[in-house]
């Protein structure tokens, strides 16, 4: 991560290759840090999605964006970033190669669905990042699916952790005698929270944690988890003994007859070609022995011959031959009767068994479930995906595909109906789902769908994907209780936090809005450099979750009075403006206007350890706090956060020292 200071005397630039959906919505996250941004284009004739993209663009090339000379013309050497974005990966991976060629030192962010080979990438090319979109996003799109309180789920240095959003209710333990900053432990953070009275903010910490939880209060945390909890599940009711037995003892006769078919048909294969090889030889035998004129490999061909049933083709005529045996000529018979039996046999288990290959996999799919499932529609790039998230957590899916020409295999343990939308969405019990998320980028026909669930099951769960902004804004008005997921969108917002040197993690949805996973790396002129992690999160706005100092194991929620350094390694929660203001070191000034009055140490001891908290939790030297707290009453003379005053307080209190805030602003 850089200074930002570097951005306010050389503009920085970014170059943007493929002016598609996702490399329009990446010119607007860009264009939101304040900086110059250049794009390369194939054709003149562009489809502006976005209307306001050509106004935004400081310069537009047109030109193939593998080609050296048009990635000079665009000033290449003097970008902090690239970002290439075209929907072809071919021309992506010859074009990163290319800009690193001219370019030593850009930052490289490339659209690439092939892990493998991006992984080989960055080691190569180094300062490197690739995703794809339907990646990104997939888990957003699965989550917002299973519609209950799991909004989020991060998987840090093996740490699994989840973010939830949870209306409290009468019955609840929290509600009533907790206030919110008391749901704080070593293992879980508040992350915002809003009652009914009172609206969400989009931004973190823009709640009182001094308030008392009541029935309809919203709550939002993130927690460290053994494993992942995903809503309430209904208690299972058990079975009779008599029931289990029954049932064990038919699911045991059933595997034993398929065990016993699956060895009677080897059996039958056996024998039929053991039986068919001991004839070949035997009729070889016989006939170089019998037959008069021929030899060895002659009398092994007409054996064969006859077992493949070609009795005719070698005594096909009706007069006798006196140079062949009657019993030679029975057996000739008897071998192409005995043939056409045991061959015809041997291919009928060849044709069964490649039949069953083939086929094994639709034959072996759950059938479609009749309530409280979830329903994808669409199985491309962003549906497969989710699909397999979806499948990973254990949930009831049928999957709705408009096209005869899936692959099947790819998602072999999920019902999967085919058709036109009207009968799939009837076979895929769409009254009784209890959400539908729908991924085809087909714009109307998402509109025409939703419309349709919408009457068929008003209650449900909705979550559409749309690729176009106007879309998404005009799906959101026109339906309630509808989540709309602007896939470009959303994915443009991680690729513009990569490009300014940040590895993005993760991210997931918030009231409509992007939360990214974001790392740091602190190095020496980090506007980061310095702050304590108190002064991160609430002057930038954002939620430090993982602190880790180096040749030192990481820390989980951390606490707030920890100082970050260089060679530090941080990971946050971050909105898009969360990160702009990290980029350009706006640290909130405004909000630092709470001042901490000390009045009276009721012990000896209460003087020591008040001045320990306060040079832990405010960051001013440890002579300073002592001197204020020995001459009580004083006035701490550093600015601090409403949340970083209030536990202040809080702790000086327990400490036996009195002390209240005041707003200074």
């Amino acid at each position: 991560m850089y200074n930002f200071s570097s951005v306010i005397n050389n503009l920085d630039t970014f170059l943007v290759c493929g002016l598609g959906s996702l490399g329009q919505n990446c010119v607007i996250a860009l264009k939101e840090f304040g900086v110059k941004v250049i794009a390369i284009e194939q054709t003149a004739e562009i489809p502006w999605e976005l209307k306001k993209v050509p106004e935004l663009l400081d310069d537009l090339i047109i030109g193939d964006c593998r080609d050296l000379a048009i990635l000079q013309k665009a000033k290449i050497k003097d970008c902090r970033s690239i970002l290439i974005v075209t929907s072809d990966e071919e021309v992506n991976v010859e074009t990163a190669i290319n800009a690193r060629e001219i370019n030593s030192k850009i930052r490289i962010i490339m659209r690439s669905c092939q892990e493998k080979l991006n992984d080989l990438l960055s080691k190569q090319l180094g300062n490197f990042f690739a995703d794809e979109p339907a990646h990104l996003t997939a888990l957003a799109f699965a989550l917002a699916g299973l519609g209950n309180e799991t909004i989020g789920i991060l998987n840090l240095a093996g740490q699994r952790l989840q973010i939830i959003q949870r209306q409290l209710k009468p019955t609840d333990n929290w509600c009533y005698n907790r206030k919110v900053h008391e749901l704080n432990t070593q293992k879980r953070i508040v992350l915002g929270h809003y009652s009914l009275a009172v609206s969400l903010k989009y931004n973190f910490h823009q709640w009182d944690s001094e308030v008392v939880l009541h029935p309809g209060d919203t709550i939002i945390y993130i927690e460290m988890v053994d494993k992942f909890s995903l809503g309430y599940s209904p208690p299972v009711k058990k079975k009779s003994r008599l029931v289990n037995f029954l049932q064990t003892f038919q699911g045991e006769i059933k595997q034993f007859t398929q065990f016993k078919f699956i060895r009677k048909v080897r059996s039958v294969a056996i024998v039929a070609s053991l039986t068919i090889i001991f004839l070949l030889f035997l009729g070889t035998f016989l006939f170089a022995k019998y037959y008069v004129g021929t030899n060895w490999l002659y009398a092994f061909y007409a054996t064969a011959i006859l077992l493949l049933g070609g009795y005719a083709d070698l005594f096909g005529d009706l007069e006798p031959n006196p140079e062949i045996l009657p019993w030679l000529q029975l057996f000739a018979l008897s071998l192409t009767i005995i043939g056409t039996v045991f061959v015809g046999l041997l291919y009928a288990l060849i044709t069964d068994n490649l039949l069953s290959s083939k086929f094994e996999l639709i034959l072996n799919r759950p059938p479609i479930p009749k309530e409280q499932h979830l329903v994808l529609v669409g199985l491309g790039k962003v549906g497969q995906r989710v699909a397999n998230l979806l499948q990973e957590l254990k949930e009831s899916l049928v999957a709705i595909s408009f096209e005869d020409n899936i692959n099947r295999a790819n998602l072999p343990n999920i019902p999967i109906v085919i058709g036109n939308f009207q009968e799939a969405l009837t076979q895929a019990n769409i009254p009784q789902a209890k959400s539908v998320i729908i991924t085809t980028n087909n714009p109307m026909l998402n509109l025409e769908i939703a419309l349709t669930i919408r009457n068929l099951n008003p209650s449900s769960n909705l979550v559409i994907g749309t690729y176009q902004t106007g879309v998404s804004y005009q799906l959101t008005r026109l339906l309630d209780n509808t989540q709309v997921i602007g896939t470009y969108t959303v994915a443009a917002e991680a690729f513009a936090g990569a490009a300014f040197g940040e590895n993005i993690l993760a991210l997931f949805r918030q009231n409509n809005q992007t939360i990214l996973t974001t790392e740091y790396q602190i190095e020496a002129n980090d506007t980061l450099n310095g702050l304590l992690i108190s002064e991160i999160n609430y002057g930038y706005g954002v939620v430090v979750i993982f602190y880790q100092t180096p040749n030192q194991e990481p820390l989980f929620i951390p606490l707030e009075d920890l100082r970050v350094s260089s060679g530090d390694r941080i990971i946050v929660l971050a909105t898009i403006e969360g990160l702009r203001t990290i980029e350009r070191g706006n640290i909130d000034i405004i909000s630092r206007c709470w001042q901490v009055h000390l009045e009276k140490a009721l012990t000896q001891d209460a003087i020591f350890d008040g001045a320990n908290i306060i040079s832990r939790i405010t960051g001013c030297p440890i002579p300073l706090a002592r001197e204020l707290v020995n001459n009580l009453p004083q006035t701490i003379p550093i600015p601090l956060y409403q949340h970083q005053a209030e536990r202040l307080v809080r702790d000086l209190k327990k400490a036996l020292v009195n002390a209240y805030l005041e707003n200074i602003s």
